[in-house]
């Protein structure tokens, strides 16, 4: 391999750690101030992060989901002419949080089968893919704007900690078995995480490598 080819495939392989490395700083201190954020449909480390990066730089626009709406750059904006009543795109507000919404939305309308059915409803009534995409941005802006200001509080999963415990296990050797980072396994046993796909995979494994009783 040639020196500069060599040199900048190494160069690459540096990034992609340091990327991965800031992710995973990322999502610890979602899993810490936003813990259901990230669960929601389209909802990944990078749009939670500006979300909640736009919350932070203003928290006087925060008193209610209305106000949401325009700190991202949703809020419906009258639009009528005539017989025709439409609202259009808002064109204020913070233009990154509006791009990660618009994000969420791309991601819903190719995963998603509900929004899959609602964008063909709103087709079929004649709704252009700017106005389906406004009322898909601020349903999105809705939702997380609930989770951001009243997430559902993390089930109670102390028993795993103490089945880990049992069995002699450590965080790191649970989170090598899922494919998780140690701080998520830690957070998820306190009670400061909530992912209960997670907490079920992880009660599982417990209880597949808990030795069976064969004495009679």
């Amino acid at each position: 391999m040639p020196a500069d080819a060599e040199s900048l495939a190494t160069r690459c392989q540096s990034l992609a750690a340091e990327i991965a490395t800031a992710d995973a700083a990322l999502q610890e201190i979602l899993d810490t101030y936003a813990p259901m954020l990230s669960d929601l449909l389209g909802v990944g480390t990078e749009v939670a992060s500006q979300l909640l990066v736009t919350v932070g730089d203003n928290p006087d626009r925060l008193g209610n989901e209305a106000q949401f709406a325009a700190l991202v750059g949703v809020a419906p904006i009258p639009a009528s002419s005539g017989k025709t009543t439409r609202h259009r795109l808002s064109r204020g507000g913070d233009r990154n949080a509006n791009h990660a919404l618009y994000q969420v939305v791309l991601v819903r309308m190719a995963s998603c089968q509900r929004t899959k059915d609602y964008v063909a409803k709103r087709t079929a009534e004649g709704k252009s893919k700017r106005e389906i995409l406004r009322s898909l941005k601020r349903d999105a802006a809705r939702e997380i704007y609930r989770q951001i200001t009243n997430p559902q509080a993390a089930p109670n999963n102390s028993d795993l900690r103490q089945m880990r415990t049992d069995l002699g296990c450590t965080t790191t050797t649970v989170a090598r078995e899922l494919g998780q980072w140690p701080s998520k396994i830690s957070l998820l046993e306190r009670g400061l995480l909530r992912n209960d796909t997670l907490a079920k995979h992880y009660r599982q494994w417990l209880t597949d490598q808990t030795p069976t009783d064969t004495t009679q």
